[in-house]
C-alpha cells in the first residue's frame, strides 16, 4: 500500500501526505522549466535584498515612500521563499511529497505575503495620494508613527484574516486520492481532494479575495484616480511631469500585480481543458513580481540608484541639487 495512506478501523483510508505532481501535462519535462525558475528566484532574492539594505544604510532614502517599499522587498522575499525551494525539490529530485502540515503551513503563508503584498500597494498608493493632493499637510500626515501604524496594521490584518484558509481546510476529510496537479499547496487545490463538503472552504475563499484584495484593488485605483485629477489640473507642464514620475513605478507594478491576479482568476475557468495554463501562471505570478519589483524600482527612481552608489562608494557625497521626490 502508498505510505502516503493508511487504513482506519472503518476501513477507510486516512491521508497523511500530499503529492505535488508539479505542472499538469508536461510532468516529463517540467524539469527544464526549473533553469529560469531558479535563475528568477535567485534574481528576486539578491536585487531585493540589496533594495532593503540600500534602505536601511542610505540616510536620503529614510522616508515613508521607501519605508513601504524596504517593506515590500522583505515581503517579496518572504513570499518567492515559500514556494520556490519546494518547487526545486519537485523538478530537481522528484520530491514530490509533502505532509498535511506543511502543506496547510505552506498554505497560510502564501496568503498571507500575499496579502501584505497588496496592502503594502496600498500604503504606497495612499502615501502618493497625501504628497500630491496635499502636499502642505503631508508631513503632518505621513510621519514615522503613522508609518508603523499603517504597516503593523497591514501585518495583523493579513495575519489574522487568513488564519481560517489553512484551519477549514486542515477540517477536511480526505480519504482518497491524495495527488495535487500543482506546484504548490494551493487552497482549491488541496480541498478538491476532500470526500466531505467544501462549500465553507469556497466561500471563506470567496470573501477573503473581496475582502483583501478585492477592496485594496478598489481602493488604490480609485487614489490614482484622485491623483490623476490633481496633477491635470496643475499649470506646470514641469510640475505635471514630476507628479507622474514619482507614481509611475509604483503604477506599472500595480498594474502587473492586479492584472496577474484578474489573469489568473479567469484561467481558473478554463482548467478543466487546459490545465497547465492557470497553474502556470500562479507559480509565474509568485515568483516574477519579486523579481520585478526591484528591477522596475532601480530603473525609475535615481534617489535609490544614487543610494546604491553610495554605499558602494562610487559616489562620495550626495549631489546637492538632488531633489526629494515627495511633493
Amino acid at each position: 500500500m502508498d505510505t502516503s495512506t493508511s487504513v482506519t478501523n472503518s476501513s477507510s483510508l486516512h491521508i497523511s501526505q500530499f503529492i505535488l505532481m508539479g505542472l499538469p501535462g508536461i510532468h516529463k519535462w517540467q524539469h527544464w522549466l526549473s533553469l529560469p525558475l531558479a535563475l528568477l528566484y535567485l534574481l528576486a532574492l539578491a536585487a531585493n535584498l540589496l533594495i532593503f539594505i540600500t534602505i536601511q544604510h542610505e540616510p536620503t532614502l529614510h522616508e515613508p515612500m521607501y519605508h513601504f517599499l524596504g517593506v515590500l522587498s522583505l515581503i517579496d522575499i518572504g513570499l518567492a521563499t515559500t514556494i520556490m525551494p519546494k518547487i526545486m525539490a519537485i523538478f530537481w529530485f522528484d520530491a514530490k511529497a509533502i505532509s498535511l502540515p506543511e502543506c496547510f503551513a505552506q498554505m497560510y503563508v502564501i496568503h498571507c505575503f500575499f496579502g501584505m503584498e497588496s496592502g503594502i500597494f496600498l500604503c504606497m498608493a495612499v502615501d502618493r495620494y497625501i504628497a500630491i493632493c496635499h502636499p502642505l499637510r503631508y508631513p503632518s500626515i505621513v510621519t514615522n508613527a503613522f508609518m508603523v501604524k499603517v504597516t503593523g496594521f497591514m501585518v495583523l490584518r493579513n495575519s489574522l484574516l487568513t488564519i481560517p484558509v489553512p484551519v477549514l481546510a486542515a477540517q477536511r476529510l480526505y480519504c482518497s486520492k491524495n495527488e495535487i496537479d500543482h506546484c504548490l499547496c494551493s487552497n482549491l487545490g488541496v480541498i478538491s481532494l476532500a470526500c466531505d463538503d467544501i462549500t465553507v472552504n469556497k466561500f471563506y475563499q470567496l470573501f477573503l479575495a473581496w475582502v483583501l484584495v478585492g477592496s485594496d484593488m478598489a481602493l488604490v485605483f480609485s487614489s490614482y484616480v484622485l491623483i490623476l485629477h490633481t496633477v491635470l489640473r496643475l499649470n506646470s507642464a514641469e510640475a505635471m511631469s514630476k507628479a507622474l514620475s514619482t507614481c509611475s513605478s509604483h503604477l506599472i507594478l500595480i498594474l502587473f500585480f492586479y492584472s496577474g491576479i484578474i489573469v489568473v482568476s479567469v484561467t481558473h475557468l478554463v482548467k478543466e481543458k487546459i490545465p497547465l495554463i492557470p497553474v502556470l501562471l500562479n507559480v509565474l505570478h509568485n515568483v516574477i513580481p519579486p523579481a520585478l519589483n526591484p528591477m522596475v524600482y532601480a530603473l525609475r527612481m535615481g534617489e535609490l540608484r544614487l543610494g546604491f552608489q553610495r554605499i558602494h562608494g562610487w559616489v562620495n557625497s550626495p549631489p546637492t541639487s538632488e531633489v526629494t521626490l515627495a511633493l
